[in-house]
């Protein structure tokens, strides 16, 4: 096994503290209603705090139908949360599991910044290139994008 690491910044207008909410407590309402197209539902078995598994189930017509997510940590002082993508989803024959390190913090003009780490571990000896990372950033991406845009357009969620 291997592990390929990536580190990336994502500015969003969204205030550090809201986003948080929208993406971690919340998701489960925001997802779905943020992005039809792509999130059918979040399902979570546990508080929310380290331990828990949440699964999110695709809309029809995607390469995957579903992915589930361990929680590691969650700190809503700190803003930050960490989780790795245990089953469904890009896994597949080439990777045992993603790891994901997020902390949001204030950017220049009132929003945020996500800074992130992912560890991608390699099953064997197979490779994960650059090339497959910003795939999977960009699947992610979409949500991400569309939970910024529902909050812009919906500035009483998850204050």
């Amino acid at each position: 096994m291997g592990v390929v690491t990536y580190d990336f910044e994502v500015a969003s207008p969204i205030s550090p503290a809201r986003l948080f909410k929208a993406i971690t407590v919340e998701s489960g309402k925001v997802f779905p209603k943020a992005a039809p197209q792509a999130v059918k539902s979040v399902e979570l078995q546990g508080n929310g705090g380290p331990g828990s598994i949440a699964t999110i189930n695709f809309a029809g017509g995607l390469p995957y139908p579903y992915v589930k997510h361990e929680i590691e940590s969650h700190d809503q002082d700190n803003l930050s949360y960490s989780y790795s993508l245990i089953e469904g989803g890009p896994l597949g024959d080439k990777l045992e599991k993603i790891s994901f390190e997020n902390k949001l913090v204030a950017g220049a003009d009132g929003g945020s910044v996500c800074k992130s780490l992912m560890k991608f571990y390699t099953i064997g000896d197979c490779v994960f290139t650059q090339e497959d990372i910003k795939d999977q950033i960009q699947r992610m991406d979409v949500v991400y994008k569309a939970v910024e845009a529902y909050l812009v357009a919906n500035p009483d969620v998850c204050n």
